[in-house]
């Protein structure tokens, strides 16, 4: 079967849907309200603190602040629980960059270490092994919206004393052993990116469940004032990281529909799942077409003819994942680079996921202390993500991811 980077057939001509979905009812009405108010700002209307409030409930926490983006969510709560320089911040390899440069703008010191090599959340064990006199705080990464294993992780925090800072920006809805995260730790941080469940272009949110913590990085985020005081009293210093009340508009009636929007990517994750369970390849190396040139594939069908395709697991403990991603786990010899763009030539686009954290030499030159990290370099070159605009197509539209895997990893290159 003639691959369509050589010119055959692609498996899908169809689009996937675009993200963000279209505006709702509810959307179009409260953003036009805000608009013609003339209330744009944070500290002018009301919806920002709604906003605030709502996440902190989900949660299963009484404060919230929202803020400009969850970059600078991540730095206030890090400021609330007064992790500052000199303090050390141990975060998973396989994460966002923001992650660590977070932690960097807090003038503390990123302690990259290794993940989990099934899972690929935060290794507790990895955890443990790094902590340090002048370690502070840890922060688990709820990674493609499914949680970390935050039991052993905040084991290992109470151990040895520290504060835990989710780092929830994909992690919207997801549940742990029943719990909402965000309020698993002493203080957790939303993201509203372009790229997220919810989203406002841009933005965040911070929960936390302790009335200091929540009084220091209010005041973080609002230029050093103290909650109900003086508008010219700065006793702290702080910045403005604040939201506003347009983005608050957009995100509020979210809320009402991002359930169904989890069930929608699960349904079709659970498809992509089941087709790859049940998939006996047609096509391998003796049968396949030859196609034209470049480095491909070699013998990458089991001998049983199955795929060489698993879906990454969830951590123990979900009860809930919220499918920010679906991260595949390709065990074949396969060129990374001619992987994605031959499936991308077969209508099915796949990213190729983060590098590991500990190879960005911007990060190691701020400081960052990097532990040995084997699980997060096999990731690197083994796993792909399927994106969230595309884990909202109809859950028979799976077919076509894994019918392109398949006729991909198949060919004779």
């Amino acid at each position: 079967m003639k691959l369509a980077i050589d010119g055959g057939t692609p498996v899908r001509s169809a689009s996937w849907p675009s993200w963000p979905p279209p505006l709702s009812a509810g959307q179009r009405e409260l953003v036009t309200e805000v608009l013609e108010s003339g209330l744009w700002g944070a500290t002018q209307g009301s919806l920002c603190t709604d906003l605030a409030a709502a996440f902190a409930a989900r949660s299963a926490v009484p404060h919230g602040v929202t803020v400009g983006n969850a970059t600078l969510g991540l730095f206030a709560a890090l400021r609330g629980l007064g992790v500052g320089p000199g303090d050390e911040v141990i975060i998973p390899a396989y994460t966002f960059v923001a992650s660590a440069t977070s932690v960097i703008l807090a003038g503390a010191i990123p302690v990259i270490v290794d993940v989990d090599p099934v899972d690929l959340h935060l290794s507790a064990a990895a955890v443990e092994a790094a902590v340090t006199p002048r370690t502070a705080a840890i922060m688990p990464v709820h990674l493609a919206g499914s949680p970390a294993d935050m039991d052993a992780l905040t084991a290992v925090a109470v151990r040895h004393g520290l504060a835990v800072v989710e780092d929830c920006a994909q992690s919207h809805g997801a549940l742990y052993r029943g719990r909402p995260v965000g309020g698993l730790g002493d203080a957790g941080v939303f993201s509203f990116q372009a790229s997220k469940a919810m989203t406002a272009g841009e933005g965040g949110v911070i929960v936390c469940r302790d009335e200091g913590v929540h009084a220091r990085t209010w005041s973080a985020c609002n230029l050093g004032r103290r909650l109900g005081g003086a508008w010219y009293g700065h006793p702290e210093v702080g910045w403005n990281l604040r939201l506003t009340e347009i983005q608050a508009a957009l995100l509020l009636p979210w809320l009402d529909r991002l359930e169904e929007e989890i069930a929608r990517r699960n349904a079709f994750c659970e498809a992509v799942e089941r087709e790859l369970g049940r998939l006996s390849v047609p096509w391998g190396p003796a049968s396949a077409g030859s196609g034209a040139g470049g480095a491909g594939v070699s013998s990458s069908v089991e001998p049983d003819g199955s795929l060489p395709v698993t879906v990454v697991p969830q951590p123990p403990g979900t009860t809930l994942d919220s499918r920010h991603l679906l991260m595949l786990r390709v065990n074949a010899p396969v060129d990374r680079e001619f992987l994605l763009a031959a499936m991308a030539a077969e209508g099915v686009p796949l990213d190729g996921g983060y590098p590991p954290l500990g190879t960005m030499s911007a990060l190691t030159e701020a400081g960052a202390r990097v532990e040995p990290c084997p699980a997060v370099e096999a990731a690197s070159r083994t796993v792909v993500w399927v994106r969230q605009s595309m884990l909202m197509e109809e859950a028979d539209g799976a077919s076509d991811v894994v019918e392109a895997l398949a006729k991909v990893l198949g060919a004779d290159r």
